[in-house]
């Protein structure tokens, strides 16, 4: 079978840079993804930046462009991803309709604004490409088996989530939650199987570059019959017709010298917590410290090894190019459900 030609438009840290980090797990870029693909070829590259296509051409050994119509028409591709600020993703989905590229990766956040995220979403209907967004943890195989735990019943229903986000010393909360919150609202979407809708905001202004701000929101599972199991099937969420939503606060903060990302999920019967190297699920046993009480007691559960994050959502493209009818892990409607939560934050505004 002949191979999926892939290219790339944005040259950067998430196309190919950061492969080059020896302490990461690898595949850890776009490029890095398409080049262990045995079904893929790296076909080219573009940048607007002279240096970024130099190294881009040097590492990889392909051709590249400063014009991504001319890299389109030159290459014919059908997998073109989007590694590019965000302001410019609808601008090239669109292009990738125009082309009939059949399935695009497109980086977080879909878009800048609500406005043309839900443009990049309508490009999916009809004959339109298959859209992933790359919220790169619903491919990670300690996020999927997060959400199996979660779903066996066995902590039972969940009663609260807490999450946790720490980017930077000096980094201002805004931009936190527009980088990485993207991932932290999307995974606790995935792990639940339920839409986060936010309540109110409080602590410091997300425009500070110090000091730490609580986003209080809750989730709520979709009206109808569920298309994917979800958590709350028990519980709290057995009523169908008159679901409860489950509260959500959201630490997003300065000042720390470290980086943390962190969701836990306090359960009836126990507490899982997953996050960048961290991985535990605790459950309700009799008190080894007071008599008629229960504690919870680590069950000793632990992930090691590859998560294969960016290779299971390489996969996930490449079942969509030999299936144009294939629903995505991550497609562009979950991409734009993160859009419309950070949105519905007011304060953050410009």
């Amino acid at each position: 079978m002949e191979k999926i030609k892939a290219a790339i438009i944005g040259l950067g840290r998430i196309a190919s840079l950061l492969e080059d980090d020896a302490l990461r797990e690898k595949p850890c870029t776009h490029a890095g993804a398409i080049a262990a693909n045995d079904d893929c070829v790296l076909a080219a590259g573009c940048d607007i930046d002279e240096e970024r296509r130099r190294l881009f051409a040097e590492k990889w050994q392909v051709p590249v462009y400063a014009d991504a119509a001319e890299m389109l028409r030159e290459q014919n591709p059908l997998l073109f991803v989007i590694a590019t600020h965000p302001d410019s993703h609808y601008f090239y989905c669109r292009l990738a309709s125009q082309y009939k590229i059949p399935v695009v990766i497109c980086e977080k956040p879909l878009a800048d604004n609500i406005s043309e995220a839900r443009k990049i979403a309508r490009l999916c209907e009809g004959d339109g490409p298959v859209i992933i967004t790359n919220h790169e943890r619903r491919y990670s195989r300690d996020y999927i088996r997060a959400k199996e735990i979660l779903g066996e019943g066995k902590l039972g229903s969940v009663l609260s989530v807490r999450a946790c986000l720490y980017m930077g010393k000096t980094t201002r909360l805004l931009d936190q939650l527009w980088h990485d919150g993207t991932h932290l609202a999307d995974a606790i979407m995935f792990l639940s199987g339920a839409r986060l809708k936010h309540r109110r905001l409080w602590g410091v202004k997300l425009k500070q570059r110090s000091g730490t701000a609580w986003l209080e929101g809750s989730l709520h599972r979709e009206k109808g019959p569920p298309s994917i199991p979800v958590i709350f099937e028990i519980g709290a969420w057995r009523d169908h017709c008159n679901p409860a939503p489950i509260p959500v606060i959201i630490e997003i903060g300065a000042g720390r010298d470290y980086l943390a990302f962190e969701i836990e999920f306090s359960c009836e019967k126990g507490r899982l917590r997953i996050g960048n190297g961290v991985f535990e699920v605790f459950e309700s046993v009799p008190s080894p410290y007071a008599e008629k009480f229960r504690s919870l007691k680590n069950t000793g559960e632990i992930f090691c090894g590859p998560t294969g994050y960016f290779a299971n959502m390489l996969k996930d493209a490449v079942s969509c190019v030999h299936d144009s009818s294939r629903k995505p892990r991550s497609g562009a409607l979950d991409g734009l459900r993160v859009i419309e939560y950070l949105n519905s934050i007011k304060p953050w505004r410009r």
